[in-house]
């Protein structure tokens, strides 16, 4: 072979390899949790059952079900088509998703932009009219009369194209890409953490009703006591001091009537600005804790499932891909850069004529070689690697929280069956109770007075157990927002797979 052939094809195939390759890492994401469940010892498998009082709900025990996926619209395990009308509105109509949709699409419009700036070569088109006066005797040439004044015409195409030689621009299409992915799992977090939110706001406006429709109804029976105990007043049968005390007892409860009704306004309040309305534009449903359902069966999905379904999660690892490439990225502003342009066009006195002959053109190629900058790039490098390690802490930092968050609602709905166990019992001994005195003074053995109380003491236990139901039905709700919802299943429901 010809020796120059033979050089040419080697700089021909190194100029290959070196188009193929990309300085800087390439980026793994991070081993998932190898923990086997969520808490110390054995993971919980079953709540404890209560047996409520009456045909009240809510009292059944729960099935965490380890391993198992948590639903797209995990809100309808509630049952209620009230609470799953008006999480769909939120989602549909909600400032808060519509922000973090349009901050999505500026991500992909910015990684469209980039790709086609780096991706294919720029062509511009000119085109120019320029009056002018050329001095031949300014420039020492006697020999030929200056022309007059003339109008000289030009129109030309530009074709520019730089080499990524050492893979700088594909590395920071990878970074522009890991911010798509970053903005798409910050839509679904806030997709998530609103359905939660209107989730949570309505079981606090049920829980609010039932206090509140118990607390009136202590303040009605205790108002019946005081009328007894004036009576009795009166009569000379109690001290002055014991219907002071009763009047007391009385004016703290009505006390509490007027901020329970507040919450509940608030709480309504709140869940108009979740699904997009004003206060006083918003038509909401009355949520009342009869009207939502225990969720039998809680699916449970395993610690190394979480880190790729919790959105916040999925989120940092995109924040880390993105700096892994910026690594790179600095990497090869280290490297030489190979510029490559042409433009042809024509040039003409009369406009007429700027189109029949091509009359000037160039080829250009350029390299630029970092020499000196005075440390400057080896410290971008340094600092694009101590990036690189914030975000990989981060990261840690978001699975470690998103692991937490699951302990710690899994440890609550314990606590929640347990209490609200203990407060039935409550319920049910004070209901006895209640039946007891009734019929005793039916027969003449008690006072009114005595019923009162028994019957007061009842609907404070009733109280009691409306708002460990509250409780137990919102800890529900955290469980499934703590494991990431189910948003990943639509995601394949989309793509068909």
């Amino acid at each position: 072979m010809h020796p120059f052939r033979s050089r040419t094809i080697s700089a021909a195939t190194f100029a290959a390899l070196l188009a193929g390759c990309a300085v800087g890492p390439d980026f793994c994401s991070p081993q998932a949790p190898a923990d086997a469940g969520y808490v110390a010892g054995p993971q919980p498998q079953t709540t404890v059952a209560s047996e409520m009082p009456g045909d009240l709900p809510h009292g059944q025990a729960q099935v965490l079900a380890s391993g198992a996926d948590v639903p797209a619209q995990w809100w309808t395990l509630f049952r209620s088509p009230a609470l799953d009308q008006t999480i769909r509105v939120a989602l549909a109509d909600s400032p808060t998703l519509a922000l973090a949709r349009a901050r999505l699409r500026e991500a992909q419009e910015n990684l469209s932009a980039r790709t086609g700036a780096t991706r294919w070569p720029a062509v511009d088109a000119k085109l120019n009219t320029t009056r002018q006066q050329v001095d031949f005797q300014s420039l020492g040439i006697n020999a030929i009369p200056s022309p007059g004044p003339f109008t000289l015409y030009g129109a030309s195409v530009q074709i520019s194209y730089v080499l990524d030689l050492f893979g700088g621009q594909r590395r920071e299409l990878e970074g522009l890409q890991a911010a798509v992915d970053y903005q798409r799992y910050e839509f679904e977090a806030a997709r998530l953490s609103l359905a939660a939110n209107v989730a949570t706001a309505a079981i606090r406006e049920a829980g609010l009703r039932a206090q509140l429709a118990d607390t009136v109804a202590i303040a009605e029976s205790q108002q019946r006591q005081l009328g007894i105990a004036e009576a009795r007043l009166r009569a000379g049968g109690v001290a002055q001091v014991d219907v002071q005390r009763q009047r007391s007892e009385l004016a703290q409860t009505q006390a509490l009537i007027p901020g329970l009704q507040q919450q509940i306004e608030a709480t309504r309040h709140q869940l108009a600005v979740y699904v997009g309305k004003s206060p006083a534009a918003a038509a909401l449903p009355e949520f009342r804790l009869e009207d939502l359902q225990l969720p039998d069966t809680l699916p449970v999905s395993l610690p190394s499932t979480l880190a790729r379904r919790r959105p916040d999660i999925r989120a940092a690892e995109a924040l880390l891909h993105q700096a892994s490439a910026n690594i790179g990225v600095a990497t090869a502003n280290l490297y030489p850069q190979i510029t490559l342009s042409a433009s042809g066009g024509t040039q003409a006195t009369a406009a007429r004529d700027l189109f029949n002959s091509l009359n000037v053109w160039s080829l250009a190629a350029g390299l630029v070689q970092p020499v000196f900058h005075g440390g400057e790039l080896q410290a971008r490098k340094r600092a694009a690697e101590a990036a690189y390690e914030q975000s990989l802490a981060a990261y840690q930092q978001a699975v470690l929280q998103g692991l937490q968050n699951v302990a710690d609602a899994l440890r609550a709905l314990e606590a929640d069956a347990a209490t609200l166990r203990a407060r039935a019992d409550n319920a049910r001994q004070a209901r006895a109770t209640l039946a007891i005195v009734s019929e005793q003074y039916r027969l003449g053995g008690v006072s009114q007075l005595t019923v009162l109380d028994a019957e007061r003491q009842s609907r404070q236990a009733s109280l009691d157990l409306s708002q460990a139901t509250a409780s137990r039905l919102a800890d529900s709700a955290a469980l499934l927002q703590a494991l990431g919802g189910g948003w990943w299943q639509e995601d394949q429901q989309v793509s068909g797979r």
